[in-house]
């Protein structure tokens, strides 16, 4: 049997012992999670979780500009990188001395599916990927009931300050909270990740969140954005929780299924 990576490249059972780098945070995490510990011989500054498992296993630098050479010596049979995540030129860079090359892009939350199934399949672990789509559609389902009642509100998720940055209706994090009834803005953008017009943005939000990554921003600085902008309502959202796919989306889906019941609330 054979699987399909975001290029629409196939990719078969590995026959013999992986050695596998990853260049994505959360995917790393999922690697875990599917009981590919032992197989990880690489990986970036930023693959934090989980932290205790991961401490042996050597860092390559950042997603981008991540030691090129260093990842060679390792020898690795797998690198498994993301189009948002990793600069392509760095990655077709690696194609002459790595076996296999496995490129992800997961768009929106059930891309999940396909994602452990991709993983475990190529791995060996079909039955903890499988375990893995369960425990998503249970946490799917749960926030649907949830939500499906709640009247949709529109929000502004930043990402950055000064540039104030949001996001785009094409990322995952803008399908992630439209799965809980959160419609981002602006509702058109050429970029991706968009500086916006904040008072503007603000204005026409029914809620503005402050991102807990790439930008740390803290209460602090939503009591500032609450004294400059009096008439928004603003609220700290945890961003791994909203932008991580991989196994950390079914944290991810109960943890906006919280959020959506307590902010409903007020």
């Amino acid at each position: 049997m054979q699987w399909s990576d975001a290029l629409g490249k196939t990719h078969g059972r590995y026959s013999g012992r992986p050695r596998i780098v990853s260049l994505v945070p959360s995917i790393t995490e999922l690697l875990v999670a599917l009981g590919l510990a032992e197989a990880l011989v690489g990986r970036t500054g930023f693959c934090i979780h989980p932290r205790q498992l991961l401490r042996r296993v050597p860092k390559l630098g950042g997603t981008k500009g991540f030691d090129a050479d260093k990842l060679r010596a390792l020898e690795p049979t797998h690198v498994i990188v993301n189009i948002d995540e990793n600069r392509r030129e760095e990655v077709e860079a690696l194609s002459d001395c790595v076996p296999h090359l496995i490129v992800t892009h997961p768009l929106e939350a059930r891309d999940n599916l396909d994602l452990y199934r991709l993983l475990g399949g190529v791995f060996g672990r079909e039955a903890a990927a499988e375990a893995l789509c369960a425990d998503f559609e249970n946490a799917w389902q749960a926030l649907r009931a949830a939500t499906e009642l709640l009247p949709r509100e529109k929000v502004l998720y930043l990402i950055w300050r000064e540039p104030w940055l949001g996001v785009a209706r094409d990322t995952y994090i803008s399908r992630m909270l439209a799965a809980a009834g959160w419609d981002t803005l602006p509702v058109d953008s050429r970029l991706r990740y968009p500086e916006v017009d904040l008072p503007v943005l603000a204005r026409a939000a029914d809620l503005v969140f402050l991102s807990s990554e790439p930008y740390p921003f803290r209460e602090k600085h939503r009591q500032q954005l609450t004294t400059q902008l009096p008439e928004a309502r603003c609220a700290l959202i945890d961003g791994e929780m909203v932008s991580w796919y991989g196994s950390r989306a079914i944290a991810g889906l109960a943890y906006l299924r919280a959020l959506r019941t307590r902010l409903g609330q007020r």
